[in-house]
């Protein structure tokens, strides 16, 4: 057997335990990670402070370091996300439906874990305990496989839960890390049919399309986000620009983030001055259509058709002008990745509209995109975005992480 092979057939084993362990002992194994987390916070920021070097000298953006830091205060807040994970509903062993048939045989469904869930990351070591929480809230054992940016704080934070984990009544196994960051460790995940029951990658379109391609298990996507905000001719355009900025630069690194303004062309020639200020803030490139270009002249440069596929990550911002509704709806359906899309209007029922056509995971009226997320949603943490159709879609909590089986009660019965 290779290494990653013993690590699945550990992880498989400590899965049936986990999977019938209750919410008593799920919930106290959480608290021990959160409070070991606290507790281990210096050996943590040591091991990232070795990955952040290392990627200083590689010349990796802002954008990417940003979501590599690890402080004092971005640890307590992954220790009190444990907490919320822990406090949130246990799903497992709901009973989903209960019928009697008429030969007597009662039928329920309930759900179940989904089983063993490998998840493929980039450089987000908060990914890291936030898939690890849900995965064991959820029933479900894991095996956890991030990008060498992050190895030592991934380690780190791995270590310090297995700790925790195998001085509770759970499994070490429970959690596992791939140490190993090579193309070829990635491509073995993979591959590990006969012990992983879903893979799940978080990441940029890269790496989804790399695992959707080649996986040889099921794949949930996650993460694309080529998100739109269209600006409506009837749109405040104080609270477009406002939306817009927050959509933008809040946090350009994630995948909820606006890539794309879509302008109405009855407004563009007010909007786009007042949008400027607040974009020369932050030192966004705006990447604009003609039309655009023209009213923001050496303020922005020319987008080429690829600009409109691009999922930047980063502080650029591609902006389009389209005579209405109809243009913004068809721009979406061709360029958009399924995730997240906004419309800023005060017109109901373009609203409605907007909302009834639009095929995203997510659709906003008047609102940002950034709300895409597990916590903003209710749902504590999140495994990811997800943004396909079949199982899930937009958000993945907890519920998200199971299946159903059923179960049925006879007194004899043949058929």
């Amino acid at each position: 057997m290779t290494e990653l092979e013993k690590t699945g057939a550990a992880a498989k084993a400590a899965g049936r335990v986990l999977s019938v362990a209750g919410t008593k002992k799920k919930n106290a194994a959480l608290e021990a990670i959160a409070l070991a987390l606290e507790a281990g916070s210096r050996r943590i920021l040591d091991a990232n402070a070795e990955d952040m070097a290392n990627a200083e000298k590689a010349g990796l953006k802002k954008s990417f370091m940003d979501r590599l830091l690890l402080t004092e205060e971005r640890i307590a807040a992954i220790a009190a996300g444990v907490r919320e994970v822990a406090a949130l509903p246990d799903p497992i062993g709901e009973v989903i439906s209960m019928s009697d048939r008429p030969n007597g045989l009662s039928i329920g469904k309930k759900r179940v874990p989904l089983g063993l869930i490998g998840i493929i990351f980039e450089a987000r070591p908060n990914v890291t305990v936030d898939a690890a929480a849900l995965c064991l809230k959820s029933g479900n054992a894991c095996i956890l496989r991030g990008g060498k940016e992050a190895i030592r704080s991934n380690s780190a934070m791995v270590d310090i839960m297995r700790e925790a984990l195998a001085a509770s009544e759970l499994p070490a196994d429970c959690v596992c890390l791939v140490r190993d960051t090579s193309r070829e460790s990635a491509n073995e995940l993979m591959c590990l049919s006969e012990y992983l029951d879903v893979l799940i990658p978080r990441g940029g379109a890269g790496l989804i399309n790399a695992v959707v391609e080649n996986a040889k298990v099921p794949v949930i996507e996650t993460g694309k986000g080529n998100c739109h905000l269209y600006i409506d001719e009837s749109a405040d355009l104080e609270m477009a620009a406002e939306i817009a900025e927050n959509a933008k630069c809040s946090r350009p690194s994630v995948c909820n983030a606006v890539e794309t303004l879509l302008v109405n062309e009855a407004v563009a020639a007010d909007f786009l001055p007042m949008l400027l200020p607040r974009m020369k803030k932050y030192n966004v490139e705006l990447r604009c259509d003609e039309k655009a270009l023209k009213i923001l002249g050496k303020d922005a440069v020319a987008a080429t058709d690829e600009d409109w596929a691009t999922e930047y990550d980063d502080y650029i911002l591609a902006i389009k002008t389209v005579g209405g509704l109809d243009e913004a709806m068809e721009h979406i359906a061709r360029y958009g990745s399924g995730h997240s899309e906004a419309i800023i209007t005060s017109d109901y029922a373009r609203s409605q509209r907007f909302l009834s056509e639009v095929d995203a995971a997510a659709v906003y009226v008047n609102a940002s995109t950034r709300f895409t997320d597990g916590g903003e949603f209710g749902l504590g943490a999140e495994i990811g975005i997800s943004t396909q159709k079949l199982h899930a879609r937009g958000p993945m909590g907890l519920r998200e992480l199971t299946s159903s089986k059923y179960v049925i009660y006879g007194n004899g019965q043949i058929r």
